[in-house]
């Protein structure tokens, strides 16, 4: 164990040698991709071998994977305000959208970057907690969220309509069991606009230096796309996470989830636990479509080879593992995030070295060749 970490720390300290040399010299662009809720275990390259997620792992095969990438906060805000400053706790009057900004860069955001209540500002077309000193320009995308209509499910509660009428959203309390499948090419939908205006910019700003943040807010509750999405992943055929007996005993009352089995009625039905897996694949592979198609556009305008990228999430999610649900507890399932950097001249591979979202500031500073501020 001792030689594995020296030997573990030999190669880190290699690796930010060849950033270095990288940074100045290849990398003039960052897209920065950030997706919502979405747990690593669940992306083909990290092994499931159910949810298709082929765009995410096409970049991942042209990447360095992390396989230890962890988040600072195991919910959206906190989360999100610490990678955006690089702080365990606070802020700063420096970001990381702000640095790149006063550096002559052009600086975007697009969708959800910093905090935007999900489904609240999504619906409104708000900020959110949005801080603007990041952006030369930002950019928010609307969506119907739980009243699109369709086949609308509130799953803990064991309803199933098509009517608009008496739906779980915004601040309502059974809102992260909701799920939509409706009749459509899913151009509607928030993360397709987002996808569609991440491209525009691209094309506008191909012949300058920038910084595009994207923030796509699937597979974030509701769980809504296209009919064509759910029928990729029959209820029927979805296993749920294994039982083990008294498995939380030991587990004491701060370290549990708020919302488990024993606690909430999706405890009772067993079956919309497996409606609740399909539609967080279903939504993942919504979202992952919208990442092959900004990524596509970055190749065919020949930005690739200029440009680093790095695919993140702000965190993981629970999905009946130990009998939790949601989020804001420290097993890994949330706390450990899937982190796909792919970088010019650096070969792609895999490390099992640990790393930490609150890393990524600094680390996209120095592969840009701006200095390193203090207050990280």
């Amino acid at each position: 164990n001792k030689m594995k970490r020296i030997r573990e720390f030999i190669l880190s300290f290699i690796f930010s040698l060849v950033l270095s040399d990288v940074a100045q010299s290849e990398v003039k662009n960052v897209l920065f991709l950030i997706s919502d809720d979405l747990k690593a275990s669940v992306l083909g390259c990290y092994g499931n071998e159910v949810c298709e997620t082929s765009n995410i792992d096409k970049l991942a095969s042209r990447s360095l994977v992390f396989e230890r990438a962890y988040c600072q906060g195991t919910s959206c805000n906190p989360s999100r305000t610490s990678l955006m400053h690089s702080r365990y706790m606070g802020k700063s009057d420096m970001n990381l959208g702000k640095l790149f900004r006063d550096n002559s860069y052009y600086s975007a955001r697009v969708g959800k970057i910093y905090h935007m209540r999900v489904p609240g500002d999504i619906i409104a077309g708000t900020d959110g907690l949005d801080v603007p000193s990041s952006w030369t320009e930002r950019f928010n995308s609307k969506g119907l969220e739980a009243h699109t209509p369709g086949d609308y499910a509130c799953l803990n509660l064991n309803i199933f309509t098509r009517e608009l009428e008496g739906r779980e959203s915004t601040a309502m309390p059974n809102r992260m069991f909701v799920s939509v499948s409706y009749q459509g090419d899913g151009s509607d939908q928030p993360d397709h606009q987002t996808a569609s205006k991440a491209m525009e910019l691209l094309k506008e700003h191909k012949d300058e230096s920038f910084f595009l943040a994207v923030g796509l807010i699937r597979p974030h509750y509701p769980n809504v796309a296209p009919k064509q999405y759910f029928e990729n992943y029959r209820w029927q055929d979805m296993e749920l996470p294994d039982g083990i007996e008294n498995d939380i005993e030991d587990i004491p009352k701060l370290g549990r989830a708020a919302t488990m089995n024993s606690n909430n009625p999706i405890g009772k039905y067993p079956d919309n636990q497996k409606r609740m897996w399909a539609a967080y694949y279903a939504t993942v592979t919504y979202m992952d479509e919208q990442v092959g198609r900004i990524i596509d556009e970055l190749e065919r305008l020949k930005l690739r080879e200029s440009t680093a990228i790095v695919f993140l999430s702000d965190h993981g999610y629970h999905l009946g593992e130990h009998t939790f649900w949601q989020k804001s507890n420290l097993h890994e399932e949330v706390v450990r995030v899937p982190l796909i950097v792919s970088v010019p001249g650096i070969q792609p591979g895999k490390t099992n070295a640990i790393t930490e979202l609150v890393d990524i500031y600094p680390s996209l500073a120095e592969l840009a060749g701006l200095k390193v501020p203090a207050e990280v």
